[in-house]
């Protein structure tokens, strides 16, 4: 058995894996991971599917475009390796990099990936970040400010 590998190039397929918030942080790289709708991973259908999907990203806070890329490629290079064996069929998954992941051994980055993708099925969503302001801004606050800057009236 055989799994192809995918890339996720779409904000919205990004933005999806994302929204379900199953993830596992390791010292190397995060993992999220999500079933892609339609398809149930507990039945036989999953294992017909035998196509997994990975995106990469990484921050500007990791550093410039050159560091960035770099680390774009360490991540691609420890997916090639372990995501025909331990990905799950049907499933969809987000590598992101982080700031010690350009200076971590290749070997530690192998094992922090495998170690987050037999950990991300099982792990439970983690809680929305409530720091984070969501889009729209909710409701306005009585007693605001008008756009002169004066106290409302």
């Amino acid at each position: 058995m055989t799994i192809s590998v995918e890339r996720l190039k779409k904000r919205t397929e990004f933005l999806r894996v994302a929204g379900t918030r199953r993830k596992w942080v390791t010292q190397g790289l995060i993992l999220q991971g999500a079933p892609r709708p339609g398809i149930k991973p507990d039945t036989e259908y999953a294992g017909e599917d035998l196509l997994v999907r990975v995106g990469f990203t990484v921050t500007k806070k990791v550093g410039k475009a050159v560091v960035r890329n770099r680390v774009r490629r360490r991540l691609r290079a420890v997916a090639e390796q372990l995501m025909t064996e331990l990905a799950l069929p049907g499933w969809d998954y987000v590598v992101i990099g982080r700031n010690q992941t350009i200076d971590r051994p290749f070997e530690k980055l192998v094992d922090d990936m495998r170690f987050a993708l037999r950990r991300v099925p099982d792990a439970k969503p983690s809680p929305a970040d409530s720091r984070r302001p969501r889009k729209g801004g909710g409701a306005k606050k009585p007693g605001g400010s008008t756009k002169a800057g004066g106290p409302a009236t």
